[in-house]
């Protein structure tokens, strides 16, 4: 089954197209199931998100387009909700979705993967500032928070820290396994993030590396373009499908309800 889950339309404010283009495209490319997964609300860094008070909308346009293109394509909803205790919205959590996308774009309110906010009024480059490894440590133990917090159904880019190329090829250390243990206990899926493949780091989220351990552990595995932009949709996700089954994965993770069924790739 072709799956697709982690996708953003314009309300996101960094993003193009309708709700309606991507599931026009993601039709026109054979995905059978395809997941709206927005940023939701934060409380801060809205240029990156949709407010609160538009989640009404979002999940109305959902439907509809979901009923409409019934008979063509099964529509999931969910969103993509940052990891970050200080700034928590907790009427995210008590919508009535498909799956909640967890990922980590911020350490304390420092975006590291925000061009604006790599460098934040210090001299030099933060990373540097804080330290390679400290960042690295922090970024691992936020996800394995992330995790055990319970309110989460998939990892959003296990390893998004390797983005601007100071990583790359980095060996998984303690750091990584213990984040991938408590995703392992919270009984939550993995994706296989596309979008690396579009970026500088020139491959996808996460590594080989990972995938490897995150089979050994027998922690699920889905699929998801990050799309950005219609043109975004499903591409790429030949080639991940590929590599799931090179490192001996036969089925993905499918949410409905919040709920995991797994289904044959």
């Amino acid at each position: 089954m072709k799956l697709d889950l982690h996708n953003h339309t314009s309300r996101c404010n960094h993003a193009q197209g309708s709700m309606e283009d991507y599931v026009l495209e993601a039709i026109k490319e054979g995905v059978e199931v395809f997941g709206f997964s927005d940023h939701a609300p934060l409380g801060f860094d809205e240029g990156y998100r949709m407010g609160e008070s538009e989640m009404d909308s979002y999940e109305k346009e959902f439907f509809a387009l979901k009923e409409k293109y019934a008979d063509q394509i099964a529509l999931r909803l969910g969103y993509e909700a940052d990891y970050l205790p200080t700034k928590t919205i907790e009427s995210v959590f008590a919508r009535k979705v498909d799956f909640l996308i967890g990922s980590v774009h911020f350490l304390g309110e420092w975006g590291f993967d925000n061009p604006e906010s790599v460098f934040t009024g210090f001299d030099g480059d933060e990373f540097d500032r804080r330290g390679l490894e400290n960042v690295w440590r922090a970024y691992f133990a936020a996800m394995a928070d992330m995790a055990k917090s319970g309110r989460f159904n998939i990892v959003g880019h296990f390893d998004l820290i390797k983005l601007p190329g100071r990583y790359k090829g980095k060996k998984p250390d303690e750091a990584v396994i213990v984040a991938l243990e408590a995703i392992k206990e919270s009984d939550m899926a993995i994706e296989i993030n596309a979008s690396g493949w579009r970026k500088s780091i020139g491959e996808q989220y996460p590594s080989i590396e990972i995938l490897k351990i995150a089979y050994e552990l027998k922690i699920p595995l889905t699929f998801g373009s990050d799309s950005h932009s219609p043109s975004h949709v499903a591409k790429e996700l030949g080639r991940a499908y590929d590599l799931a089954r090179s490192i001996g994965y036969k089925e993905a993770a499918l949410f409905e309800d919040k709920k995991m069924r797994m289904v044959k790739i």
